[in-house]
């Protein structure tokens, strides 16, 4: 009778995941299922080999069991690919034939990096959800910082982070592990495990919330999913264009609304269309604009969140109205979504719009929206690093000049705050620069060293 009901007791547990009460006298099985053992003084030892046994069988072959039943965020990890340093001192070489001051990065690398894709639970908008993104560790045991990258805009599905691992761009982010941290890159709602639902682009409530879920998933697995790291309670952002805006979101989420939660260090924004009501006007009052898809994107996207109440007919001209809804449904870049609108103002938006956007009643609940998503400047007490070219076509330079300005009249002081306009550059070309120095800037603040100065 013991020997079959010893091996129930180890069916039960290894495959229901049940536990041993406190008293001994009984099992419980994960499905309510009680065991019945009697007290037999010349069996104790046969209990007790039976334990270890569990204990053992548990720790082999639950894991996953538990993090379901456990985990608040996390949901599944999957190791992805690693880096040895030789080959992240070549990607960098590769980078800094675009942009030599790349090489200035390569004596911080300590580490080979190991990148795992991660899934796990958000609510942005209301709506329980599965987001993904990547998770890039050192190969190094030990207690490292986040550092969280903010993608710029992306329309395609097939090149979220979690999916294109092997972009370029991303690349060089997913070794920044190397460096000492543990670096997040979020592939947004919308992307990843979550292209059921639109993209909130540029839209502040479900862009924080996806991240900081992320966040606190990443801080359920170390350990477990991530064996030997461990998170240190120290956060550093970056991100450049959408991802410069979302960054700014962050930081002022995280300084002002989960301050005791996250410890933020300090965040890099770099060409990031901090207020969307400056942005409209700049664009409306020309008479062409080269990103169609940009504003597009943008119309589509608080349509889709209720942003707005008007009809996009309001806003859009015949057959852009009808053809918008076609073009952010993650199959075409944004190049493409260009060619199928216009980059004549006049031709792209309605007479109505064009005149009234600035005053017009009607356009009311379009001017809130932007300005609810817009980054109100407050007085931030942590490192905060501006980064923007001066011959920006996609996002003005204006952007970055009046949210410095605001900020330093919030009561931002300037020894915080530090702005740095690159010359000559386009937004595409400011890229690599404004990400490095940041970088370098980041590295700064957690070795802590003299804040570079440009």
């Amino acid at each position: 009778m013991w020997t079959k009901l010893t091996a129930v007791f180890l069916i039960s547990i290894s495959i229901q995941g049940g536990y041993y009460n406190k008293r001994k006298d009984f099992i419980r099985s994960k499905n309510g299922n009680i065991l019945i053992f009697k007290k037999m003084k010349t069996m104790k030892f046969i209990i007790k080999t039976v334990l270890v046994i569990c204990a053992f069988t548990l720790g082999l072959s639950s894991c996953r069991k538990d993090k379901e039943q456990s985990y608040n965020y996390l949901i599944s990890e999957e190791f992805a690919v690693k880096y040895q340093q030789t080959a992240i001192n070549n990607l960098m070489d590769m980078a800094a034939q675009t942009y030599s001051g790349v090489t200035s990065l390569k004596t911080h690398v300590v580490s080979d990096v190991n990148v795992y894709k991660l899934v796990y639970h958000t609510n942005p908008a209301g709506e329980n959800i599965e987001a993904s993104g990547l998770v890039c560790v050192p190969s190094t045991p030990g207690e490292y910082p986040v550092l969280s990258f903010q993608n710029g805009t992306n329309t395609l599905y097939s090149y979220a982070p979690s999916v294109y691992l092997a972009y370029p761009y991303y690349q060089l982010v997913e070794i920044i592990a190397s460096m000492g941290f543990i670096v997040v890159m979020p592939d947004y709602p919308g992307f990843g495990s979550s292209t059921r639902i639109a993209h909130p682009y540029l839209i502040t409530d479900p862009t924080v919330q996806s991240i900081i879920d992320m966040f606190r998933a990443v801080n359920e697995g170390c350990g477990t999913i991530l064996p030997g790291i461990t998170v240190k309670n120290e956060y550093y952002l970056i991100g450049y264009s959408q991802g410069g805006w979302a960054t700014a979101s962050l930081h002022k989420a995280l300084e002002t609304d989960y301050p005791e939660e996250f410890n933020l260090a300090g965040s890099v924004c770099g060409a990031g269309p901090y207020n969307m009501i400056d942005l409209f006007l700049g664009i409306i009052g020309s008479s062409t604009y080269p990103m169609p898809s940009y504003l597009c994107y943008i119309i589509n996207a608080y349509k889709s969140y209720q942003q707005f109440s008007n009809p996009i007919t309001d806003i859009l001209r015949e057959p852009y109205a009808s053809r918008l809804s076609s073009l952010y449904n993650g199959t075409m870049d944004l190049g493409q979504i260009n060619d199928q609108l216009n980059d004549t103002i006049s031709v792209l938006f309605t007479p109505a719009f064009v005149n009234g956007y600035v005053s017009s009643s009607s356009y009311s609940s379009l001017r809130e929206a932007l300005a609810d998503n817009s980054v109100i400047p407050w007085h931030t007490s942590k490192p905060l690093f501006l980064g923007h070219g001066d011959s920006d076509t996609h996002v003005s330079l204006t952007t970055t000049e009046t949210f410095y300005n605001a900020m330093i009249d919030a009561g931002t002081s300037s020894q915080t705050i530090t702005k740095v306009i690159y010359p000559g550059l386009d937004h595409d070309d400011a890229l690599l620069p404004c990400v490095t120095d940041g970088l370098l800037y980041l590295l700064s603040i957690r070795d802590k060293e003299e804040l570079p100065v440009k």
